[in-house]
């Protein structure tokens, strides 16, 4: 279903983020990417819908060769892959279900969208994951006014209105509690499942991904060096993902975060005001 084939990203500077990557996700699979800080994990998903352009290598979502497209094309096959943030990205001053709605803009006109008025039917729809997501009663809550939990719910709940088949997840439970995370990732999974979802999900937590996920791909400085069953990466094998080092031990220093040379992501898509243009177009 994606297929990723001699993946690399090297920054003008000649700081290589990614070297040589090929793997297939097939459908309705759930892959952990795990490794330590600067591996390129975060950099690999924002490659597949080209928020970070590659600089050689194909990418295929079915049959569709993305990093061919021209701009026009990008902005429709993106809303069949919903990103789900880190930082959450959600535009504080509107409302729960207006960033639900949101997820609906690459559907919508210019004026629709700006006007924020959305078919009846993406409403009933926005409702119904809201009950899905465990946010009954909160669609007009100011989206600042939730704790982390309930804004990762928001945010799962807008990728899934793209109607996606394919969710790129950048670390989502970095900063949540551990109940809380589980909880996250129990939901994860049982949407990805219900509706047959992909998922590249890039995470921290190795006992949550073998837990969690069907597959565990280990990078390490930008190169694939482990892909198999969540039981195989086991203590002895674990220490070569993480570059040797006690990976049981919390990260005192944990660096830069994957991503650009200087530890950024590319911004905070809602630092202009509007996450639209990077995220649904």
């Amino acid at each position: 279903m994606l297929t990723i084939k001699g993946l690399t990203k090297r920054y003008p500077d000649g700081f290589q983020a990614l070297s040589d990557v090929t793997v297939t996700i097939e459908d309705g699979q759930l892959a952990a990417l795990i490794g330590p800080s600067g591996a390129g994990k975060s950099t690999l998903i924002r490659c597949v819908n080209r928020l970070v352009e590659p600089t050689e290598g194909t990418i295929h979502l079915d049959d569709l060769e993305l990093t061919s497209l021209s701009r026009g094309e990008l902005r429709k096959a993106r809303r069949k892959m919903a990103m789900i943030f880190q930082s959450y990205a959600l535009v504080d001053r509107l409302t729960v279900m207006e960033n639900v709605l949101s997820g609906r803009l690459g559907y919508v006109g210019f004026f629709q969208s700006w006007m924020r008025r959305f078919p009846q039917d993406d409403i009933d729809a926005a409702f119904e994951l809201l009950d899905k997501v465990g946010l009954t009663g909160l669609h007009d809550r100011r989206a600042d006014a939730l704790s982390g939990g309930q804004r990762q719910r928001v945010g799962i709940a807008r990728a899934l209105m793209q109607d996606p088949k394919l969710l790129l997840v950048d670390e989502p439970t970095a900063s949540l509690d551990p109940r809380t995370a589980r909880q996250v990732m129990t939901l994860l999974a049982e949407l990805c499942q219900e509706r047959g979802l992909a998922a590249i999900i890039n995470i921290h937590d190795v006992p949550l991904a073998r837990q969690f996920t069907d597959r565990i791909l280990g990078l390490q400085a930008g190169k694939l060096i482990f892909d198999g069953p969540p039981a195989e990466p086991t203590d002895d094998i674990l220490p070569e993902i993480y570059g040797g080092e006690d990976w049981n031990q919390p990260d005192d220093d944990p660096g830069p975060t994957d991503g650009t040379p200087d530890g950024s992501l590319g911004g905070d898509p809602t630092a202009s005001g509007s996450f639209v243009s990077q995220e649904i177009l």
